[in-house]
């Protein structure tokens, strides 16, 4: 398993730039799907960010609600923590479709950005309801 793993850091160092717009080797697919769901992640903090910021200001305008249920930034955090367990848990039983092969990586990247990205919107659409 190390061997394998120096084998692919030594591969990538040899072209450390794939070609994405056309990749032709299974390092470069994988490498590639890697990079878009960096972009994903990358674009889901940014908009965590701005959720989250609005979910407190809504704490702010609304108060102790004094019924015992969490405010809104503290249930946007639970609800965030559920997603990302889940987001792991799909995207490993989505890779488990080339467990052992090379393309595994590949398919579990493509599975994070792709789970990324709809948990990205789904921020931006909350984020639309309680914007003033």
């Amino acid at each position: 398993m190390v061997i394998g793993a120096w084998l692919l850091v030594a591969a990538a160092a040899v072209d450390p730039a794939p070609r994405c717009d056309d990749p032709t080797t299974q390092l470069d697919m994988n490498l590639c799907a890697a990079e878009d769901y960096k972009r994903a992640d990358a674009a889901l903090n940014a908009q965590w960010s701005v959720t989250a910021t609005v979910m407190k200001a809504q704490d702010e305008v609304a108060g102790a609600s004094g019924d015992g249920r969490p405010g809104y930034f503290q249930a946007l955090l639970g609800a965030q923590r559920a997603w990302l367990a889940f987001r792991d848990a799909q995207c490993r039983i989505e890779g488990y479709a080339m467990r052992g092969g090379s393309a595994e990586p590949m398919a579990v990247s493509a599975c994070l950005a792709d789970v990324t990205r709809a948990r990205t919107a789904q921020l931006k659409a909350m984020t639309a309801n309680y914007r003033q």
